[in-house]
């Protein structure tokens, strides 16, 4: 069972991202992008000690065969895991997790939505500083229970995705 642990923003998080960014960059069999997405992308803001990424491609349909490459570097392949015109992945034990590694095409939605929160934040103190608060709430209260940490922040996200999405257009 996985544990919910929520720490302190750590420095060394923006290193580790830039080292695996470059790493999958050069092992990929065409060029793409890496973004650092979620908490352990915003300076100062309290995370899950898992980096999260988003690749874009040009063709998500390719992405299936590159699977083996994938697991070369670490890497398990979940396939959309939910998500449709995503491929996850995740780098680590079901227990210990490193990476989370989502992939989408070029131009989808789910890009725009990470990267418009990531750089809301950023810009946002307050709503950072919120956002730790509530996620180390629900880290104390659903300690071994995944789902209810997610969903504990559902709606908190929710409302700040349209926030950022609407900062995002006036920018």
């Amino acid at each position: 069972m996985r544990k919910v642990e929520v720490v302190p923003y750590e420095n060394h998080w923006a290193e580790k991202f830039q080292k695996e960014a470059k790493r999958l960059k050069e092992a990929m069999p065409e060029h793409v992008k890496v973004h650092h997405i979620g908490s352990t992308s915003v300076p100062g803001l309290a995370a899950k000690p898992i980096i999260d990424m988003i690749m874009e491609v040009t063709n998500i349909d390719k992405v299936d065969s590159w699977n083996d490459c994938f697991v070369e570097l670490g890497y398990t392949p979940k396939g959309e895991n939910g998500i449709s015109g995503r491929r996850f992945f995740v780098h680590g034990t079901e227990e210990k997790r490193s990476y989370h590694l989502h992939i989408y095409e070029t131009g989808n939605q789910e890009i725009m939505r990470h990267l418009s929160f990531r750089d809301y934040m950023m810009e946002h103190c307050e709503e950072a500083e919120a956002y730790a608060t509530l996620k180390q709430e629900l880290a104390k209260q659903f300690t071994y229970d995944i789902d209810q940490y997610i969903e504990g922040k559902d709606a908190f996200v929710r409302d700040r995705e349209q926030r950022a999405i609407e900062w995002m257009k006036k920018r």
